[in-house]
C-alpha cells in the first residue's frame, strides 16, 4: 500500500477572504443546512462559488485508507461531523472554515480527480510528481473496491434491474444522505478568527505551517510556497506584475529541480539520491522554510511580528527590523535569487558547486533522509565561503568526508539527542567544524573523536558504535535493505580526479587533463571527471592537489 498523502488541494478554489465582486452583495435570509453530493460536481452552483481561505495549508495530509473510508462512511450514513462554511458578504462565495478535506474528498469522488486528473493537471501546471500519481492510484483502488465510483452509484437507481443488491443500497444512501452544515456570520475578520481558533483544537495547525499562514504575505514565506512546487500550484503571488510571478516560478522549478530531483522512492536502489529528500513530504515545506530563513539571515523576531514596519529591541542582539510584507515581488525574488545561490553551491553542475554527494551529508546509514543534515551543510558551505577557507576543505575533502561515511551513525545519534530541523543543525555544524580542524592538525581518528565528545557548546553525543549495539532479527527490515544497498554503492562510487573525495553524477564535470591552452584535446584519455568547484575554483586558484588522489599530480595538468 502506498505510503504517500493524498493530494486534494486542487479540488477547493483558494481566495482571499476580502475579495470583492463587481456587484455589491447583501446578508441571504437564509443559508443552507445540508449538502448533497451531487451539490459537489463540476457544474453545480454551489461547487462554483465554494473557496478556501488563500492562507489555508495544503490539503494533502489524508493518506488512501482515510480518504477510502470517508467515502464509505458518508455512504453508509455513519456520523460526519459538520462542515463550517462562511459566506462573503463582498464576494457572495462560500468558504470552508473547518472540513476542508472531508469536503475535498468527496469532491475527488464525485470528480475521480485523487490528485491526478483534469482539475489537478490544470492546478499543478501539469507537473504531478510520481509520489502523488502513486497515492491517487491506490486511493482510486481503494474506493472502487469499497463502494464503487461515484459516476457507477449515480446509474445504479437507471439499471435498478442489473445493478448488484450492494451498490444499489449505496446508490440509494446516496441519493438520500447529505452533509450537515454549520455558518459563521459576520465579517472576514470574524471568519479568520474563527478558522484559527477551529483548526487549533482538534488537529492544531504545525507550529511552522502557522507562522507561515500569518506571514503569508512576506517574501520569506512566499518563496517557500514557490519553491516546494516548482512554482505550481496555488499562487500566493498572483497579485504581482506578470514579469515577476514568471521570474518566480523560474526560480522556483531552477530550485526544486536542484534539490529534488531524482523523486526519492520508498526503496533505495541506488545513491542517485535528490540532495533535499522528498518534495513530497510532510517535513519538505518546514524544511524549505527555514532553509529560506537561514540563507537571508532572518531570525524568528523578524518575521513573526504583528507591526512589519516597527523595530523591536532584543537583548544582546540589538534593534531588529520587523520584516514586512511585499507588496510587488522585489524581496521574494530577492530572497529567492540567494536561496538559489545557496542551493548550487552544494548541488549541480555550475561552477562554484562543491557537488556534494546526497549520501554521504544527507542521508543517515539506513536511508533515511535528515533535514537538519541538510540545512548544516548549507550553513557549512557559505561558512567556508565566508571564511575563504573552500581550498583547505577541498584538500581534505576526501578525508573528511572517508570519516562521515565510516562514522554515519554520529548523525543520528546527533539528531535523536537534539531533534530534527533547525534544532540539530548547530551541533551538527560543530561536528564539521571540528573535523576540519582536526585533519588539519593531522589527528588520528580516535583523537577526532575524542575532541568531538569533549566539545561542550554545543555538547556532541557521538560514540562508536559496537556489535553489542547492533541488534537485528532474522530477515532484513527495508532499513537494512536501504543500508545495504549504500554501503555497496558509496564503496563503488566513482571519485573527483582531484580531491579523491566522492561523485555525484548529477554534480560532475568533465575536466582536460592536459589543458586545451596546453595542447590538450578532446580524446576521451585526456579526460576525467571532477567536482565543478575542484574543476575551476580549486585548479585555477593555483592550489597544488591534494595528496589524496591516487593519480599523479601531473595528469591534472
Amino acid at each position: 500500500m502506498a505510503k504517500h498523502m493524498v493530494n486534494l488541494d486542487a479540488l477547493i478554489r483558494r481566495e482571499d477572504f476580502e475579495a470583492a465582486a463587481p456587484d455589491v452583495l447583501t446578508q441571504p435570509s437564509g443559508l443552507m443546512a445540508n449538502l448533497g453530493v451531487a451539490e459537489l460536481g463540476p457544474d453545480s452552483f454551489m461547487y462554483n462559488v465554494l473557496r478556501k481561505p488563500d492562507f489555508q495549508r495544503e490539503t494533502a495530509n489524508w493518506t488512501p485508507d482515510k480518504v477510502a473510508a470517508l467515502v464509505r462512511s458518508f455512504l453508509e450514513g455513519d456520523l460526519i461531523p459538520a462542515v463550517i462554511l462562511w459566506r462573503s458578504p463582498k464576494s457572495g462565495n462560500i468558504f470552508t472554515i473547518d472540513g476542508a478535506h472531508r469536503l475535498s474528498a468527496l469532491i475527488a469522488w464525485v470528480h475521480d480527480d485523487y490528485g491526478d486528473k483534469h482539475r489537478s493537471l490544470r492546478f499543478f501546471d501539469g507537473v504531478i510528481p510520481t509520489e502523488q500519481l502513486k497515492a491517487a492510484e491506490a486511493t482510486r483502488k481503494l474506493v472502487q473496491e469499497s463502494v464503487g465510483s461515484f459516476n457507477e452509484l449515480k446509474l445504479a437507481l437507471q439499471n435498478a434491474d442489473t445493478t448488484p443488491k450492494e451498490k444499489l443500497r449505496l446508490a440509494r444512501n446516496l441519493s438520500a444522505f447529505a452533509l450537515q452544515l454549520q455558518w459563521v456570520n459576520g465579517e472576514a475578520e470574524k471568519a479568520e478568527s474563527s478558522f484559527f481558533r477551529i483548526n487549533q483544537q482538534a488537529t492544531p495547525i504545525d507550529p511552522t505551517e502557522l507562522d507561515m499562514i500569518k506571514a503569508r504575505r512576506k517574501p520569506n514565506a512566499l518563496a517557500a510556497r514557490a519553491f516546494i512546487r516548482a512554482g505550481t500550484g496555488h499562487k500566493y503571488w498572483s497579485s504581482f506584475d506578470d514579469s515577476v510571478q514568471l521570474e518566480i516560478e523560474s526560480h522556483a522549478k531552477e530550485v526544486y529541480d536542484l534539490i529534488f530531483r531524482p523523486t526519492l522512492d520508498l526503496s533505495i536502489r541506488s545513491t542517485d539520491l535528490p540532495v533535499a529528500g522528498q518534495g513530497y513530504s510532510a517535513d519538505s515545506l518546514k524544511m524549505v522554510f527555514e532553509l529560506v530563513n537561514f540563507v537571508n539571515k532572518l531570525r524568528p523576531e523578524m518575521w513573526r511580528s504583528e507591526a512589519s514596519a516597527r523595530k523591536r529591541v532584543i537583548p544582546s542582539q540589538g534593534a531588529i527590523t520587523a520584516l514586512a510584507d511585499d507588496l510587488d515581488g522585489a524581496a521574494t525574488i530577492e530572497f529567492m535569487r540567494a536561496t538559489k545561490k545557496a542551493a548550487m553551491k552544494i548541488a549541480g553542475n555550475s561552477p562554484a558547486s562543491l557537488g556534494l554527494h546526497p549520501a554521504v551529508y544527507f542521508y543517515s546509514a539506513t536511508g533515511r533522509f535528515q533535514p537538519a543534515a541538510f540545512l548544516a551543510a548549507v550553513a557549512f558551505t557559505q561558512e567556508l565561503v565566508e571564511r575563504r577557507r573552500l581550498n583547505k576543505y577541498t584538500d581534505l575533502r576526501c578525508t573528511f568526508e572517508d570519516f562521515l561515511v565510516k562514522y554515519k551513525h554520529f548523525l543520528n545519534q546527533i539528531v535523536q539527542a537534539y531533534g530534527s530541523l533547525q534544532r540539530s543543525v548547530p551541533a551538527i555544524l560543530e561536528m564539521y567544524r571540528i573535523l576540519l580542524d582536526a585533519l588539519a592538525d593531522e589527528l588520528s581518528e580516535e583523537a577526532i573523536i575524542l575532541r568531538m565528545q569533549k566539545n561542550s557548546n554545543p555538547r556532541l553525543p557521538v560514540k562508536i558504535i559496537t556489535d553489542e549495539d547492533r541488534k537485528h532479527g532474522r530477515n532484513f527490515s527495508s532499513e537494512t535493505k536501504n543500508a545495504i544497498v549504500l554501503k555497496s554503492t558509496l564503496e563503488s562510487s566513482p571519485r573527483c580526479n582531484i580531491c579523491g573525495a566522492r561523485l555525484h553524477l548529477r554534480a560532475m564535470t568533465i575536466d582536460h587533463k592536459v589543458r586545451k591552452e596546453d595542447g590538450g584535446t578532446g580524446d576521451p584519455g585526456n579526460g576525467h571527471m571532477t567536482h565543478p568547484y575542484c574543476n575551476s575554483g580549486y585548479k585555477e586558484s593555483g592550489h597544488s592537489f591534494p595528496s589524496s588522489v591516487n593519480s599523479p599530480h601531473a595528469e591534472h595538468a
